[in-house]
């Protein structure tokens, strides 16, 4: 169930799940972590309201997994249900997991200033982690001053981490503030903080083929970009219009579109297209979390 909820194979891990002779709260976990893993908080909650009605007791990894769901769901209401659940139906008491879910939860659906609150008066200290969810909330909820301070927290107790750099640096670049973000890529080279270079991997006749972005080291890359090209005809022959923001790079309009163009998992994508039969399923997976 594992398994095949990390590799996307819903369906799969579902069979699987509902061909065990008996289910334990280890069997429920897998099963709720895979539809939350996957973005499909509403079954995720369904299956752990079934779970609840046949009698298996939640333990601190299926409320890990629920918030989870809930978070990348953006379903609040829920969330804030099962969290104070977890101690007053289970005397589950919340660890540092289960907090910083909550930080998510709450700054993904926009509430900012209660994901601060909580970081800043829960009953344990938070860690690097804790002031990262923040910081994501941050970006995406376009909140510059907030993230400066919040990124502060992140460099003092993870300084080695390249990701609050960079996130700060995307943040202010964004925000048309090249010269702060600037600012910040020099501050991570005087650190000597490297970040690893993202990297998409797809299998193809059980062989892994590994892409970075604008990568000209495939043998078949005559054939990869000319399938983009294609896609990429077709696509504005549709209406799609590159969305330019999200390349946060202070570069001409043409040269933004192209990086878009060439993002590594583009370019697995457009391999996996050409060399698999139609109607193939294409699973892509990053180095980096997503």
């Amino acid at each position: 169930v594992n398994m095949y909820g990390k590799c996307g194979s819903l369906n799969d891990a579902r069979h699987a799940f509902d061909s065990m002779a008996q289910l334990d709260v280890v069997s429920w976990n897998g099963m709720i972590a895979a539809y939350s893993q996957n973005g499909h908080g509403k079954e995720a909650l369904d299956l752990f309201q079934q779970m609840q009605l046949k009698g298996i007791a939640p333990d601190m990894i299926t409320f890990i997994s629920i918030l989870s769901g809930c978070s990348h769901a953006g379903l609040l209401d829920d969330g804030l249900h099962c969290f104070l659940s977890m101690n007053r139906d289970y005397a589950i008491m919340p660890t540092l997991d289960h907090l910083v879910c909550m930080i998510d939860l709450l700054g993904r659906a926009g509430h900012l200033d209660e994901a601060e609150d909580l970081i800043n008066n829960m009953p344990l200290e938070p860690d690097a982690g804790a002031w990262m969810s923040l910081l994501g909330a941050c970006r995406i909820h376009e909140d510059v001053g907030r993230s400066v301070r919040t990124a502060e927290h992140a460099f003092e107790l993870d300084p080695r981490n390249p990701a609050p750099f960079v996130s700060l640096s995307n943040i202010f670049a964004a925000a048309g503030k090249w010269d702060d973000a600037v600012r910040v890529r020099n501050a991570m080279k005087a650190r000597d903080v490297k970040k690893k270079p993202a990297v998409s991997c797809i299998e193809v006749k059980k062989r892994v083929h590994e892409f970075v972005a604008g990568g000209m080291s495939h043998p078949q890359k005559r054939e990869i970009y000319a399938e983009l090209q294609r896609l990429s005809r077709h696509m504005e022959e549709e209406g799609y219009v590159p969305d330019t923001k999200a390349v946060l790079r202070n570069a001409e309009e043409l040269k933004k579109e192209h990086m878009l163009y060439c993002h590594s998992e583009k370019l697995a994508i457009a391999f996996g297209l050409i060399s698999t039969l139609p109607g193939t399923t294409l699973r892509i997976t990053k180095n980096l979390r997503v």
